[in-house]
């Protein structure tokens, strides 16, 4: 399965520790801006919302290699399951140019919510539709 949602990102020379190599928090931020990638594609809004919205319940990641400055990268994001009010997300960041060459692979669960409430909700059809269309 490819990755259909993809943002291309430099390595910043303030993205490194002291140990000289990228920050583990920053792949977390990568996988974010994938994820919101994502989210805009599937007609779901997250600058503005509404009464429902999407909570990040869990996330994972699995460093493969560690990164340096200049590095250019792609971070692919994809939604290979939805569930009855979640859909669960896969990441992977490669150098760019290279999807053979995978630095990191993560994973998340995005549960809808009602934000006045706090319950879950059902994923909307329409979500539904454009997570079918996504993964064509």
């Amino acid at each position: 399965m490819s990755y259909p949602v993809t943002v291309d990102i430099d390595v910043l020379w303030g993205d490194l520790d002291a140990l000289g190599h990228v920050n583990n928090t920053r792949f977390f931020t990568w996988f974010e801006s994938a994820r919101i990638a994502a989210f805009a594609r599937i007609g779901m809004t997250v600058d503005n919302p509404g009464a429902v919205g999407p909570i990040l319940a869990t996330t994972t990641c699995d460093f493969m290699q560690a990164l340096t400055y200049p590095d250019e990268l792609t971070v692919g994001c994809r939604i290979p399951r939805v569930g009855n009010t979640s859909f669960g997300m896969e990441y992977a960041i490669w150098r760019r140019g290279n999807p053979d060459d995978r630095v990191a692979k993560g994973s998340g669960v995005i549960v809808l919510v009602n934000y006045k409430t706090g319950e879950k909700v059902r994923v909307p059809d329409d979500i539904r539709a454009a997570i079918d269309a996504l993964s064509q």
